[in-house]
């Protein structure tokens, strides 16, 4: 309502006899103030300090909050081996360490890391290495060298003996190479995946390691006596000894060769059915005690291929990018096996003997597979292996399997699907304990047991 006045200044108001000691109060007012542009300068240059000082503080603070913190303990070496060539690969056995060098094998004690014995009769260099305590100072080891090819040593009083080349052929261009070796615990099995030129199969060796051990006690008697013998001899047997043509390794010990027990191929593709009744497919199944493999069906041919055409022709715009990637798929295939100890889902008759500490089969599952095989190895010998024996369970899956793995106590089996599916097996009960799907369908690779 009314017109705003102007304030009268207010210099009026102080007290003159304090205007002389007002600024004296401040002692950072005893100078005068900084004209501009200074003190936007100065400005700028305590803002940085006060930054500054704000990241150290905050960097003390981790500092300290690190110090807290239990810190995990450094461990340095504290032995160093002396190998001859390269080390490509080790195994632990026992009070042993099994090294793969690229002339051959050396062994080391665990104690003290010296080398106790070593193998180089053929110069090859081996890439992997396993190995299994049979107990009694005995170990059995499988090693694969460059060329693709299985050797089966038997270690016994720091010496190695070479017992077999498993995928050994006379003709070089027949070689069998081999992908992956497994061997059980214990060293009752050996499982070894070859590929050949357009096919890919598993086999299972039984080794016969009671064998060896009494086999190895005879040879250490006749050892013996043979060294008693050769004290008894005169300078002229000696001389006629050392002209002996007779090789090193041709006098060494020859021990029982493992037992192929089976022989696991591919599954075929399913196709049309043959059967013109459904009686002639039931005559087919054995017993309907298990899921098959799905060959005993009744949908012809005609009929697939009108399916497949109504898939191609509603989906054809997704396709076609598959339809190429598809085609130049490898015809060797690829499989993942585990040795499991007696469990429920391992149905064993009566009249066979299970031990709880000897695998009384394998699981087996094919890349692009739905389903996992299970295989007892508790067969009789036969004379002739059977190349494509039918599982005795099979467990079907909702989508291909990648990747599984078997727990350290070998209770718990975990199978993980191409969908991003996880379950967890309890393989003594036979049921699944969890399953759990990760998001945005990420591909599993692996899958492992902490």
């Amino acid at each position: 309502k009314h017109p705003l006045d102007i304030p009268p200044p207010s210099e009026k108001d102080w007290l003159k006899n304090d205007e002389e000691d007002f600024f004296l109060q401040d002692p950072d007012r005893k100078r005068d103030a900084l004209p501009q542009p200074f003190r936007m300068v100065n400005k700028l240059v305590m803002m940085v300090f006060e930054n500054a000082m704000e990241i150290i503080e905050r960097r003390e603070m981790l500092r300290e909050v690190q110090k807290l913190k239990v810190q995990p303990t450094k461990f340095f070496p504290t032995a160093e081996f002396q190998v001859t060539g390269r080390a490509n690969c080790l195994a632990v056995s026992g009070k042993y360490i099994f090294v793969g060098l690229s002339v051959g094998l050396a062994a080391f004690k665990v104690s003290d890391c010296k080398e106790v014995c070593a193998w180089d009769a053929v110069k090859m260099e081996i890439c992997a290495i396993h190995a299994s305590d049979l107990g009694n100072e005995c170990h059995v080891l499988l090693a694969v060298d460059e060329m693709g090819l299985v050797w089966l040593f038997f270690f016994h009083k720091e010496s190695f003996l070479l017992i077999q080349i498993l995928n050994e052929t006379e003709d070089i261009s027949k070689r069998n190479t081999s992908v992956e070796v497994v061997l059980s615990p214990g060293g009752d099995y050996a499982g070894v995946l070859l590929q050949g030129n357009a096919k890919a199969w598993l086999e299972i060796y039984r080794l016969p390691k009671d064998s060896w051990l009494k086999e190895m006690e005879k040879n250490a008697g006749a050892a013996e006596a043979c060294r008693e013998k050769r004290s008894s001899w005169t300078s002229t047997d000696i001389f006629l000894l050392q002209e002996s043509p007779v090789p090193a390794d041709k006098a060494d010990a020859k021990l029982s060769l493992p037992v192929l027990l089976l022989q696991v191929k591919p599954p075929k593709p399913i196709t049309g059915s043959s059967f013109k009744s459904p009686l002639d497919a039931l005559k087919k199944v054995d017993d309907d005690s298990m899921l098959g493999l799905g060959y005993n069906h009744l949908i012809k041919d005609s009929q697939w291929e009108q399916q497949e055409a109504i898939f191609r022709s509603t989906y054809r715009q997704y396709l076609e990018a598959e339809g190429e990637r598809e085609s130049k798929e490898e015809i060797p295939r690829r499989a993942t096996f585990h040795f499991l100890l007696p469990s429920r889902i391992l149905q064993v008759g009566p009249e066979m003997k299970v031990q709880p500490d000897v695998p009384a089969g394998i699981s087996v599952h094919w890349d692009g597979s739905h389903n996992l095989c299970l295989y007892l190895l508790n067969r009789p010998l036969k004379e002739k292996v059977d190349s494509d024996p039918k599982p005795d369970v099979v467990w079907p899956c909702a989508a291909p399997i990648a990747c599984s793995a078997v727990s350290s106590c070998s209770k718990y089996l975990a199978l993980a699907c191409e969908d991003a599916a996880i379950t967890i097996w309890d393989k003594h009960l036979g049921y699944p304990l969890s399953v759990t799907a990760i998001l945005e369908e990420r591909l599993i690779r692996s899958i492992h047991f902490l």
